[in-house]
């Protein structure tokens, strides 16, 4: 193989395709960019993970490196990159400024996985309407939260401080990567973003992924499935909500049915809520995710908050499975001439009813398993955002220094950022210099 262009990633944790979405995610990354022949050298502060891929098996250079250490300087002097890619703007903010000061003419790009600040937005208007509940168990309706109404969001990214970091970390790049479709316009009509600056770059599964029909008869599957990395809040809160409102409501009707709880990274407290009796089964994390979710018969992902595009229901489709989820958990994911493959809803006695109707009848289901095959081919095995990616960093590759002229805002905040992270970050490794 011959490696003509050196990619380096900067990666928030070890990627975890078993684990997480974000892990399917950076996967799906390296794998477009070793298809085009780049040598890649995976960097990351963060510990090493249980669930980790093992990268050297794909030829793929691991870096153990430090955050607020002058030793990254040398390393990246001495690498030479022509693109680094962020993951997660806590990435930039840390390294970005390293990168710019060492080698100019990298390309920087900032893979977002899914905008934290509107994610953390959400939750704190999830938790401020759960707060002024007056009964215990009353139902709220989350289409009423305004959570999908940009209107109702921009005064609070306003006062939000990891608002401002989030988007000041786009402005200074010289791409960034999206996953969601609702994200993308909102960088572009709410915040000014220019076009040249942004690419959209959902999942992108290998063709093959969804020609299998492993287990997929009615009478073939049991049960209920929910799965999710326990470490992401909307994942967690999805569970206490199964377990507070939804399930008990499903199991009068279907005393006999079974929910699976599947995550990595199972907390006490998660595990705490086990119970045979009551059909809520916590399975923690399962090596083929894949396997137990083409045997159940219904997914339920009651996201309550969130962003980004969930890897999860797109699985869901992948293997078959028809779902049941929130207006959040299919947000950037629906399509104007398919249906939902399955069902949506907000409240926890609607979500129910629609889960159970799903799980008991078998022209519903077929007919939502297939909108699901359909619905995936459509967007997660067309190959053109893969392409407009590429076309779009060669573009930027042949004109570097104009792209950077066409971005002022950018420029200047790259220009106070790295000043003042600078001399932060030689603070601190003064101050730890003279503690060792």
């Amino acid at each position: 193989m011959s490696h003509n262009n050196k990619l380096l990633i900067i990666g928030y944790v070890w990627p975890e395709p078993n684990s997480s979405a974000a892990g399917k995610r950076m996967m799906q990354l390296i794998e477009l960019f070793q298809q085009n022949q780049w040598q890649i050298i995976f960097a990351s502060p963060a510990n090493l993970g249980e669930h980790r891929h093992d990268l050297g098996a794909l030829d793929i250079t691991e870096q153990q490196i430090t955050v607020n250490d002058s030793a990254f300087d040398d390393f990246i002097k001495d690498l030479k990159p022509d693109v680094v890619i962020f993951d997660r703007f806590m990435m930039e903010e840390q390294f970005g400024w390293r990168v710019a000061e060492h080698c100019p003419k990298a390309i920087r790009i900032l893979n977002t996985e899914d905008l934290h600040s509107l994610r953390d937005i959400r939750h704190k208007l999830l938790k401020k309407r759960l707060s002024a509940q007056t009964a215990p168990n009353l139902n709220i309706d989350l289409s009423t939260l305004g959570l999908d109404t940009p209107d109702q969001l921009m005064p609070l990214f306003a006062t939000s401080d990891l608002a401002k970091r989030e988007i000041a970390a786009i402005y200074r790049s010289d791409l960034t990567l999206m996953i969601s479709e609702f994200e993308l316009q909102l960088l572009l009509q709410r915040f000014g973003v220019a076009e040249p600056f942004l690419n959209y770059l959902p999942f992108q599964f290998a063709k093959g992924s969804s020609t299998s029909r492993v287990n997929d008869g009615f009478e073939q599957r049991d049960h209920f499935i929910s799965i999710g990395n326990f470490r992401h809040a909307p994942n967690w809160d999805a569970v206490l909500w199964l377990k507070q409102e939804i399930w008990p409501l499903i199991r009068q009707q279907l005393p006999q049915a079974q929910l699976h709880i599947y995550g990595a990274y199972l907390p006490p407290k998660a595990s705490a809520l086990h119970n045979d009796q009551q059909g809520f089964l916590i399975k923690g994390w399962v090596k083929d995710a894949e396997k137990v979710m083409r045997q159940a018969r219904v997914c339920v992902a009651p996201l309550r908050f969130g962003a980004g595009i969930k890897g999860k229901l797109a699985d869901a489709m992948r293997c078959g499975t028809p779902s049941v989820t929130t207006l959040i958990g299919s947000e950037a994911m629906q399509s104007h001439d398919i249906s939902w493959p399955g069902a949506i809803a907000n409240q926890a006695e609607d979500f129910a009813q629609k889960a159970i109707a799903l799980y008991g009848d078998k022209t519903l289901w077929h007919k939502s398993q297939s909108n699901g095959y359909q619905l995936f081919s459509q967007r997660f095995l067309d190959k053109t955002p893969s392409e407009q990616f590429w076309q779009q960093l060669t573009s930027i590759q042949s004109n570097l220094q104009q792209h950077r002229q066409a971005n002022f805002i950018g420029a200047m905040l790259n220009h106070h950022h790295h000043k003042s992270t600078q001399y932060m970050a030689q603070w601190i490794e003064a101050k730890n210099a003279l503690k060792t």
